[in-house]
């Protein structure tokens, strides 16, 4: 190989090298992400649930 050809594909690899480890961290970024949008899904149907529960309670104390 010549010396011009051999850094090329240094050159190659230092690029795929970078992109790679960009994407594992627009990956870690979107993991994180995804997890908390469950989670904050999680608890947003929980906290409907006590709320209906306690709509239910009050109407049924104002209605005595």
């Amino acid at each position: 190989m010549s010396k011009n050809a051999n850094s090329t594909s240094n050159d190659l690899e230092a690029r795929i090298d970078l992109l790679i480890k960009r994407f594992k961290e627009q990956k870690g970024i979107i993991d994180a992400y995804v997890k908390r949008e469950r989670e904050w899904k999680k608890d947003k149907v929980l906290h409907r649930k006590i709320v209906a529960k306690l709509e239910k309670d009050l109407k049924k104390v104002k209605s005595e």
